[in-house]
């Protein structure tokens, strides 16, 4: 029987957008979009992110921008603000609070810029009052000493303090026990669990499932039916409580990766591929500057009408070696690309990470695996 945890899971609220209002002493009442430039709704690119006044328009991240002014025009056609964004405000303000989060837990992981996961079972010496007294500690500092605020769940699992977390946004705390797992799921829609994407919820919503204690009702071999064997087990489990309670540095960074969109969409695939090489070689060397290497290359390719694909390889060892991602983005590319379309996005990611000590520099095999 595994050990019982506590595990908070932070979300810092609006991130991107309460920084840059924090920064430059914008209104919070005033929608502000972060993202490429607009141009009057002619803009390409995508909303970065927006803050909650946004929202309240259907503005959402990832949105192309022209229908981010279709919704909410800029000034003075409009009511919103859009601005660029400052990657370098972000990346301060980020390890400001990520460093109050590490010195107040055993085991600290990093999950994105803008939240975290703490195991705080030792620190709290298995107390889940005390877990929730220090998660109004951690709330109440992140906000004097950096000035953001920031949403905390409370959980026995990975998914349920996540999910926990989303409960009282913003600026909120929500705490769920180990015996109030099952009454936590009750009438939650499956489209609020994650892992479970738009494609699976569809699925289930076709044979009348759309909430997590509806698919416990029907079970597992009826769900597997309708699903997967493996699906239905992982589901089974997120009600019960028993997925995943760890939390790992080393899980903190799967991957890393850079994105180019094209103002303008491109025929010419030689340019694309020039671009892409340029964003392999910047991803490596930051992954050198970080001290860790990658397994597997990924190359993702958005074509005009937002279709888009990822590609990927593998190696046999982890490597930091720029040459040998070069030869599998190369071929990866040329394998892939549709000649007669046109390439709006393109991007690589390394992923499968390690550590440096457990990495190898030059391949010592005749050919790449799959």
């Amino acid at each position: 029987m595994r050990k019982e945890r506590i595990l908070i899971h932070c979300d810092l609220d609006a991130f991107f957008a309460s920084v840059e209002i924090l920064h430059h002493g914008f209104s919070e009442d005033e929608p502000l979009i972060i993202g490429s430039d607009p141009q009057q709704g002619r803009g390409r690119g995508i909303v970065s992110t927006c803050n909650y006044a946004a929202r309240e328009y259907g503005v959402r991240s990832a949105m192309p921008i022209s229908e981010a002014w279709r919704r909410c025009p800029g000034q003075p056609f409009g009511p919103a603000r859009y601005i660029r964004g400052t990657r370098s405000l972000y990346s301060m303000a980020s390890r400001r609070v990520m460093k109050i989060l590490r010195s107040n837990s055993d085991k600290f992981e990093q999950a994105s810029i803008d939240e975290a996961y703490l195991d705080v079972t030792e620190t709290v010496d298995g107390e889940w009052d005390e877990a929730m007294a220090l998660a109004r500690r951690l709330q109440r500092s992140i906000h004097e000493n950096v000035g953001l605020t920031a949403s905390f769940g409370i959980g026995p699992t990975r998914i349920i303090a996540k999910m926990s977390s989303e409960v009282n946004k913003p600026n909120g705390i929500h705490r769920v026990l180990p015996d109030e797992v099952l009454e936590f799921f009750e009438s939650r829609s499956v489209r609020e669990v994650p892992g479970i994407g738009p494609k699976t919820a569809n699925t289930l919503a076709e044979w009348g499932i759309s909430t997590m204690d509806e698919a416990v009702e029907l079970g597992e071999l009826a769900l597997a039916r309708m699903t997967s064997r493996r699906f239905s087990s992982w589901m089974l489990r997120v009600v019960d409580g028993s997925t995943s309670n760890v939390v790992s540095p080393l899980r903190s960074r799967r991957s890393i990766g850079k994105e180019r969109t094209f103002s303008v969409d491109q025929s010419d695939h030689e340019h694309v591929l020039e671009i892409l090489e340029q964003l392999t070689k910047n991803v490596l060397e930051k992954a050198r500057t970080e001290g860790i290497a990658g397994r597997l290359a990924e190359v993702k390719i958005r074509y005009t009408g937002f279709q888009t694909h990822t590609h990927g390889r593998s190696i046999p060892v982890a490597m930091d070696d720029t040459e040998v991602f070069l030869r599998q983005v190369r071929r990866l590319f040329a394998e892939n690309i549709h000649q007669d379309e046109n390439v709006r996005l393109i991007g690589f990611r390394l992923g499968q990470l390690e550590e440096l000590d457990t990495r190898q520099t030059t391949l010592q095999f005749g050919d790449e695996s799959e």
